[in-house]
């Protein structure tokens, strides 16, 4: 049976929640590529830079909670910073983990990267209005919870519906999708 295009009903997707997430955040993508183009490295792999920075050494299933990404997703993301030399992953300890840490070469990379991050982020700060930002941000890790508690529900996870209405889930003492206290915000 064939559909035509006048027969579906598409009101309201104009309002869906991935859609205009992910072009807001295609849009913010860009804006901070456009920062790191001159260093090599994308957003993504500057997010994941910090990540490592803030909680190494760390294990690949604890960056990737931390940065609410798939673990496949950031293994091949992690295997081409390794191989730019950015940083090193150990041998599988007892617990069958590997652990992540940044080599001298990221260490640089992210030094010499943090200028144009802070003056992209500034720009962003100023235009928007530093109390909205705030507000803004503090909005947005609320809704990653309920995102997060949503798709565990979905799943029958019934840890992480727990979780998400007890309060803010931690990694090693660092809430999960916020920069950690006394790391720089």
């Amino acid at each position: 049976m064939s559909i035509q295009l006048s027969e579906l009903n598409l009101n309201g997707t104009g309002s869906c929640g991935s859609f205009n997430f992910r072009r807001t955040a295609r849009a913010v993508t860009r804006l901070y590529d456009q920062a790191f183009e001159q260093f090599g490295i994308r957003s993504t792999q500057f997010t994941i830079l910090v990540g490592i920075a803030k909680t190494q050494p760390t294990s690949i299933s604890a960056l990737a909670e931390l940065l609410v990404i798939d673990r496949t997703t950031l293994t091949r993301s992690l295997r081409l910073l390794k191989k730019q030399g950015l940083l090193s992953v150990s041998e599988r300890s007892r617990k069958r983990q590997r652990f992540l840490t940044l080599t001298a070469r990221g260490l640089r990379l992210l030094a010499a990267s943090l200028p144009a991050w802070r003056e992209t982020q500034e720009r962003l700060v100023q235009t928007l209005g530093a109390e909205y930002w705030t507000s803004f941000r503090n909005e947005l890790e609320k809704l990653a919870q309920i995102a997060l508690t949503l798709e565990g529900a979905a799943v029958g996870d019934t840890r992480a519906a727990e979780q998400g209405t007890r309060g803010k889930k931690t990694l090693g003492g660092v809430e999960v999708g916020m920069i950690p206290a006394g790391r720089g915000q």
